[in-house]
């Protein structure tokens, strides 16, 4: 799975649910692999971080987010404490 880095601000943001948005991908602090496409899956990193802290889909190609750099460049699917991060284990 690619892995895309958000800046120290997003962290906050992304932690409680909200999208991804292309700033919080493209500026310093921030990190985009020229290669993911549209609708890609990818682990969503933070500034400073070790571990992902969210999994989401692309709204657009890398190269669209760099030009663009405004508006959801992450569907944001799956962050941690969530609902399903907190769901009980079924057996």
């Amino acid at each position: 799975m690619k892995k895309l880095r958000v800046d120290r601000g997003a962290i906050k943001f992304v932690l409680a649910g909200a999208n991804i948005m292309c700033p919080g991908l493209t500026s310093p602090g921030g990190a985009l692999d020229d290669e993911v496409g549209a609708e890609t899956p990818v682990a969503i990193m933070a500034e400073g971080k070790q571990h992902a802290l969210a999994i989401g889909f692309t709204k657009m190609l890398a190269k669209d987010i760099w030009a663009v750099n405004k508006g959801i460049g992450v569907d944001n699917m799956h962050d941690l404490n969530d609902g399903l991060w907190k769901m009980e284990r079924l057996d």
